[in-house]
């Protein structure tokens, strides 16, 4: 039986600078890069919270006619603002 194939994936993510800081910090005392214990924190949080079966989608389709007008997927920081600010895109 063969393993599940895994590939990591880079994403941006923002966060409270005092927050970025205790995470280094508590990595470092454990001797993990910031990575492993985003990671693992993460990770700990989702299971914690249990099975979701009523996850949202992104709403950045509509009706199968392609991308809403103004949602660029070629930029994280644009598409995260705009999905943060819950309005449709100029």
């Amino acid at each position: 039986m063969s393993s599940p194939v895994h590939f990591d994936m880079r994403t941006t993510i923002r966060l409270d600078e005092s927050l970025l800081r205790e995470a280094k910090v508590r990595a470092a005392q454990a001797g993990r890069s910031l990575n492993d214990f985003m990671e693992e924190a993460i990770r700990l949080a989702v299971l914690a919270s249990g099975p979701n079966e009523n996850t949202p989608s992104i709403p950045v389709f509509t009706g199968g006619r392609g991308l809403r007008p103004g949602v660029q997927i070629d930029s994280n920081a644009d598409l995260l603002d705009w999905m943060e600010n819950e309005e449709t895109p100029a």
